[in-house]
C-alpha cells in the first residue's frame, strides 16, 4: 500500500480533496500535525538505521558536548 500526505492551511481545500479521493474509491484518513511529524521522524530513523549497536557511554558523551 502506498500513502500520500497532503498538508494545507486551507481546510476547505483539504475537504474538497478528501471528497474527491472518497469518490474515486480511495481510503482517506486525517492525521494531526504531531502524527505527521512522528511519521517523518520514523522515516528518517528507518533510512539512517545502520544495524550497529552503540554503548550508553558513547551516547552520553555525545550528549554532553
Amino acid at each position: 500500500m502506498t500513502s500520500l500526505i497532503i498538508q494545507s492551511d486551507d481546510t476547505d481545500n483539504l475537504e474538497l480533496i478528501a471528497k474527491l479521493a472518497k469518490k474515486l474509491g480511495v481510503k482517506v484518513n486525517s492525521v494531526t500535525q504531531e502524527q505527521s511529524e512522528d511519521l517523518a521522524l520514523g522515516a528518517i530513523m528507518a533510512s539512517s538505521k545502520t544495524g550497529k549497536s552503540v554503548s550508553r557511554d558513547v551516547i552520553m558523551k555525545k550528549l554532553r558536548k
